[in-house]
């Protein structure tokens, strides 16, 4: 069975999950962050290993499961709980959700996560809008065939965040009075921490923030020309710049501080996103 094959028993069954609501705004929530899908109004909920060929999340703070309802006006499908390269998948599972997504006809994708503070002047429980993202690794999830009815083969990514979704985001925190900062976003594969070199690197190159997901995403909503933007809330500082070690607890403790501010500013932000960007 071919990709396209898969989408569509993928969405087909999502389909009929749904009691004929059309979701324009896709969410996918990362670490620590998922209980604002609680907040959803007349949820439908799915969980992964009932969708055929959908991975299975296995990372502590994800809850494994897809939450369709309404949120601030607007019919959204949530992922509570994503795939990431370092659980085995590959890239091309890693971005299968956002693929059906597509195919479900949703054009708009709010990607959030909890990362790594890289920029020293910044502390943990800051909220970042990702304005770019740096990718080095070698792998990508379009590697290999081309699904022409997704996407071209070669496309353009320097809006591969939504210019006028940052504005209108930083718009949305400040009338709310929540400071958020503008930040570039940096892919490691995990599951280790990254090094104190690392670190230093990441720097150097002109990243604010360091993490483990997001960019697979990014990268196949832009190949399928989906409007799409991303925060990042900045669980810790990053290995290195203060002395202690680093583990997972802190990054759910700093979610959980965090999440009623970071829960008013999605809401925010779903609530004025703009028809001709849905």
């Amino acid at each position: 069975m071919d990709l396209m094959e898969k989408l569509s028993e993928s969405k087909a069954y999502i389909e009929s999950k749904l009691g004929g609501r059309k979701p324009v705004i896709g969410l996918i929530l990362g670490s620590g962050l998922g209980d604002m899908a609680e907040t959803i109004g007349e949820p439908a909920i799915i969980d992964y290993h009932d969708i055929p060929h959908f991975p299975v999340s296995t990372v502590p703070g994800h809850k494994g499961r897809l939450v369709a309802g309404e949120l601030e006006g607007k019919t959204v499908l949530c992922m509570q709980g994503r795939f990431h390269y370092y659980e085995g998948y590959s890239m091309e599972e890693v971005v299968y959700p956002i693929r059906v997504m597509k195919m479900l006809g949703i054009n708009a994708l709010f990607l959030t996560n909890a990362a790594g503070c890289v920029n020293t002047s910044w502390k943990p429980g800051d909220l970042m809008l990702i304005t770019d993202h740096i990718k080095l690794i070698a792998d990508n999830p379009l590697r290999g065939s081309n699904p022409d009815a997704l996407g071209a083969r070669f496309f353009d990514m320097t809006q591969a965040y939504d210019k006028d979704m940052v504005a209108l985001a930083s718009k949305a925190a400040e009338d709310l009075s929540i400071e958020v900062r503008k930040g570039v976003y940096m892919l490691f594969t995990g599951p280790s921490f990254e090094t104190a070199a690392e670190v230093r690197f990441a720097r150097l190159a002109g990243a604010d923030a360091v993490g483990m997901s997001t960019v697979p995403e990014a990268i196949a909503a832009s190949h399928m020309r989906m409007h799409t933007m991303g925060i990042s809330c900045l669980t810790n500082m990053a290995a290195g710049i203060l002395d202690q070690p680093l583990n997972h607890e802190e990054v759910l403790e700093t979610g959980e501080r965090v999440k009623k501010t970071f829960s008013a500013l999605v809401r925010e932000i779903v609530k004025r996103w703009p028809e001709e960007k849905l």
